[in-house]
């Protein structure tokens, strides 16, 4: 569904991206994590055509969008969710309109079929009886669901998630993870930036590790946490050395599979 072919992308003379590749499957949850400065967050802007790069090919669906115009990108766009880090919701606006806004803009439903999809997200995402709130009155986590309500309004194929649970609290963390899966099981992609392994293990069908604007390695949970690399051993200390949390993993992984 979406592929990164031999990407490459300087600023001035800073080099961010260095022969990435990944290719990510329909329907999987692929994890971008590595260290602060690594590149992740550039990766999601480069596949949704925010920064344009010096080489190599981003495939959507079949399509390169390094070689397409503006106009047709936003086309693509219109099919790909983001979810920011910050949220980014508009706190003049109540739930309902910010889960409205792009079906108001972007689409040419009645203000009736508007009204039944913003009840059907916001129960999807466990956020009803909210429609009528601010997002100041919202906790962390229902500012988080809020903003994957508002990303799922206009049926993306593909939804990318910017650290989601960064800032969250265990049960909150734990409740956006779980509505992810939801998602996978709905048909939608996703591809997540994040930095917290343990977040990256329980829901990663396939986890991309980056260090210095290039891919270290790709592969399952399993593959990952089995490699003789040593950054990623490096980077992996907690889970590889800390008893409980690697038995806590062992749990999770024996459940998945």
């Amino acid at each position: 569904m979406i592929k990164l072919q031999n990407i490459s992308l300087r600023f001035d003379e800073r080099l961010i991206l260095e022969d990435v590749s990944l290719n990510v499957e329909k329907n999987s949850v692929h994890v971008i994590l590595g260290p602060s400065g690594a590149g992740k967050s550039t990766i999601l802007k480069v596949i949704l055509g925010l920064t344009q790069t010096d080489q190599g090919k981003v495939i959507i669906d079949g399509k390169d969008i390094t070689t397409l115009s503006e106009q047709q990108i936003l086309a693509i766009r219109r099919k790909i969710g983001f979810v920011f880090q910050g949220n980014a919701l508009f706190d003049s606006l109540t739930t309902a309109e910010n889960t409205a806004y792009f079906l108001s803009y972007f689409t040419d439903k009645s203000e009736e079929q508007i009204k039944r999809k913003v009840k059907e997200i916001l129960s999807f995402v466990n956020l009803n009886g909210s429609e009528n709130m601010y997002p100041d009155e919202l906790s962390g986590g229902m500012k988080k669901r809020l903003a994957i309500a508002r990303a799922l309004a206009t049926d993306p194929k593909i939804i990318l998630f910017d650290e989601p649970t960064t800032g969250l609290d265990p049960i909150n963390s734990k409740a956006i993870l779980d509505l992810i899966k939801k998602l996978k099981r709905a048909g939608t992609t996703s591809v997540i930036v994040t930095h917290i392994l343990n977040d990256a293990i329980m829901i990663g069908d396939v986890l991309s590790v980056i260090s210095e604007g290039k891919v270290v390695l790709s592969g399952s949970v399993k593959e990952i946490l089995q490699s003789n690399n040593q950054f990623i051993k490096d980077f992996f200390y907690e889970i590889y050395y800390d008893e409980s949390t690697s038995n806590k993993i062992k749990a999770e992984l024996y459940e998945r599979a």
